[in-house]
């Protein structure tokens, strides 16, 4: 049986060399660190879910956001059914350099951090696939 996949929308927000990444309060990815983003509300296009998202869970508004990458993720009971599947676009978006986030909403904590930082925290693969692109400057 397939599961048809709930939208989900995160934002790459970057500074110089750092990303802003949010600690997860609530599944599935808790007690990681994501770039800031979560579930579409019902009729949200992508784009408006990923800002919503991050100015919900860091208090940055941003704006003109660009589709970056996509992915389809599953996450399997012990006995192979799917608990939860979500189709996630990743946009890169833009916010006032002098603008400060603080962690609210599922966000437990937030900060910036480099690709070498970012691969000695527990971060979802897409997560560390996305920054090591954006640092590499392949894009």
């Amino acid at each position: 049986m397939s599961s048809i996949p709930k939208a989900a929308s995160s934002a790459i927000l970057q500074r110089g060399n750092r990303f802003l990444l949010v600690l997860r309060r609530n599944p599935p990815a808790a007690d990681m660190y994501a770039f800031p983003g979560g579930r579409a509300k019902p009729g949200e296009m992508p784009e408006e879910t990923a800002l919503r998202e991050l100015e919900e869970e860091t208090g940055i508004k941003a704006r003109d956001p660009h589709l970056f990458a996509t992915y389809d993720l599953k996450t399997h009971a012990p006995d192979g059914a799917v608990v939860n599947h979500f189709f996630l676009s990743v946009f890169r978006v833009e916010a006032d350099e002098t603008a400060i986030g603080l962690a609210a909403d599922d966000a437990a904590d937030i900060g910036w951090f480099t690709v070498e930082e970012i691969r000695r925290l527990p971060v979802p693969q897409s997560v560390l696939e996305c920054a090591e692109r954006l640092a590499s400057g392949s894009e």
